[in-house]
């Protein structure tokens, strides 16, 4: 039997976007299905996602009441998933800022890691259409988190990732406290901390074409106090990276 991907999609207001970015994901590959988790979007976004699900048994939909936010909307796929036993859980957004082409590659490359980033600053810097503004307090918040706790990831904060379900089953999902950007610093630094492997795969990030975007102040000060949280929270220590170190 093969090994089965659950692509988790957190939507809020997409519907510009959504019905071309599921019909491209499912079409990487037949053992792939798509989870879109939606916070009551107003401009209907659930409901096209419920008549794509109506026509292709691949599509699901989890809506839940109102805005809740990134890293909730997660930990709600990542359960969704593990229950109905998907081999590999990937995050992605709904803006086509990540390109569903890239998933057979991370499902290629897990096969020597546990968890993979879609780095957009491994060996240089691949962003498009980014102010310099945002480029700086991207690349500044990547640099902080390595200062801060060791985590050995150039790119820290990116949101397209696969896991394997061992690694999410390892870590207590209803313990992590972050909920915009910081949801990724948090969860790739508990799978660090636990001695899996992490890879960094290079992509290329676009920004959206469609739709507004979801960063806000609240979102940035979330992440400044939490990297901080999580190195006190192990005293500050670093553990050595290895990349032959896995544990099941």
């Amino acid at each position: 039997m093969s090994e089965r991907a659950l692509v988790i999609i957190p939507t809020y207001n997409e519907k510009d976007n959504i019905r071309k970015i599921v019909e491209l994901t499912l079409q990487q590959s037949p053992d792939l299905d798509v989870l879109v988790v939606d916070d009551g979007s107003p401009d209907g976004t659930g409901d096209i996602v419920a008549e794509l699900g109506q026509a292709n048994p691949r599509v699901h939909l989890l809506r839940r009441a109102g805005k809740q936010g990134l890293g909730t909307a997660y930990i709600a796929g990542f359960k969704w998933g593990l229950k109905r036993g998907y081999d590999f859980l990937v995050e992605m957004d709904a803006d086509f800022s990540h390109d569903p082409r890239e998933i057979p590659n991370f499902i290629r490359v897990i096969a020597e890691a546990d968890l993979i980033i879609g780095s957009r600053y491994k060996n240089g810097v691949r962003v498009v259409n980014w102010p310099l503004s945002r480029l700086f307090l991207s690349k500044g918040a990547s640099w902080y988190v390595q200062l801060i706790t060791g985590l050995p990831v150039a790119d820290p904060t990116g949101g397209f990732k696969c896991f394997r379900r061992h690694v999410l089953e390892a870590i207590p999902l209803d313990t992590i406290r972050s909920n915009g950007y910081a949801f990724q610093i948090e969860m790739n630094y508990h799978t660090w901390m636990r001695g899996f492997r992490v890879k960094e795969v290079e992509i290329t990030f676009t920004d959206r074409y469609a739709g507004t975007s979801k960063m806000s102040g609240k979102i940035v000060r979330e992440a400044i106090w939490m990297v901080w949280a999580l190195a006190a929270s192990h005293g500050f220590r670093r553990r050595p990276f290895d990349d032959e170190t896995v544990r099941h």
